[in-house]
This record gives C-alpha cells, structure tokens and sequence, in this order.
C-alpha cells in the first residue's frame, strides 16, 4: 500500500489502515491547541525565563511577592501593607505577606475602590513583563466602573487664581448647588 491515489486524482495519499500509525498520526490536542495559540518569540523566552526562576516542584511562593510579580501591586512593600492591613484573601482567608501561595488558590486583592480576583495559574517569583504576567493567573475580576465622560466641574486651568465670587457662583449652579447657597445667605441674614 505505498502510494494509491483516490478516485478523483487530486494526488492524495491514502491513509493507511494500521490502528497504531493513525494514532501516532492525529494531533495530540494539547499541542495543537499550545501550537495554535503560541506567543511569539519574545513572550515565549520571557514565559519560558520566569518559569526557571520560578519555585521548583512543590515549593511555594510568598502571596506578597507573587502579587508584585504579576503587576497587580506597583512594589511588593504595597503588597505587604495591603496583606497586613487586610486587603488580600486567599480562598476566602485573610493572609499574612508571608502566606505560601499554590497554583489554583484564589486571590483576592482589593485596592483603589476595585476588587480583583484572580485564580492561579503559574508560580513566579521575579517580575515579568505585561504579556507574561497575564498567562501567570485567570482573571475572573467583575469589569471597572466606567470613568466619568465629563471632565469634572471645578477643575480650573493651572494659573488662573483664585476663583472670584462669580466665578464660584458659576460653578456652584454647574453642580446643581445654587439652591444650597442661597439658603445659606438667608440664614445668615435673619436675625
């Protein structure tokens, strides 16, 4: 069976019958779906670098460092404090800096009026760049309040001084406080 052509002439070989070549032959589905999602060249060295400096099998990884590693804290001291003061939970459980952090625990972090929540993925110990760190965890954070579309109202241009009495008036009509300020000027002109 060396090289029969289908019916249709196209040139196709025909795939032989042996059960261990036709397994040998499929793609496996995790190298097909590694192959087609591949990074290119520069995320996959930075990948495959934190992963050798990463812990070794069954070690652990502090949450403080982990947190920073990841760029969810801009220092890992900002990760210390916001474990001390209560900030970061792992599984549901106030953690210390000092917590040993396992792939698959869940991670909460809540700072800046946001909460993240993040599921562990990979264990790193050293900072990585952006595109690395995001394969280091599943982000299954709730989206961020939409930002305000209209420039705030008493944000005045650098250099102008103080605001005069119109001026402040203006302002106090633009955010809907007129009503408040005249009541006060009759309250302070009884007697």
């Amino acid at each position: 069976m060396a090289s029969e052509q289908d019916e249709g002439g196209s040139g196709r070989v025909a795939a032989p019958q042996d059960g261990a070549a036709a397994t040998a032959a499929a793609p496996d589905p995790k190298t097909a779906a590694a192959t087609a999602a591949a990074p290119d060249p520069k995320t996959a060295a930075a990948i495959a670098a934190a992963e050798a400096a990463g812990p070794q099998n069954g070690e652990s990884v502090r949450v403080d460092s982990w947190i920073w590693a990841v760029r969810l804290i801009k220092t890992r001291s900002l990760g210390a404090t916001a474990c001390r003061g209560g900030h970061v939970r792992v599984n549901g459980e106030r953690v210390k800096p000092a917590y040993s952090l396992r792939v698959g625990d869940e991670v909460r972090l809540r700072q800046e009026g946001r909460e993240r929540i993040v599921v562990v993925k990979r264990l790193i110990r050293k900072r990585v760049g952006a595109p690395v760190a995001v394969q280091c965890y599943v982000d299954n954070s709730p989206p961020p309040p939409p930002r305000e579309a209209v420039a705030p109202a008493g944000v005045r241009d650098r250099g102008t001084g103080r605001p005069t009495k119109r001026d402040r008036r203006e302002l106090e009509r633009l955010r809907g406080l007129e009503g408040l300020s005249s009541s006060r000027r009759s309250a302070e002109t009884r007697p």
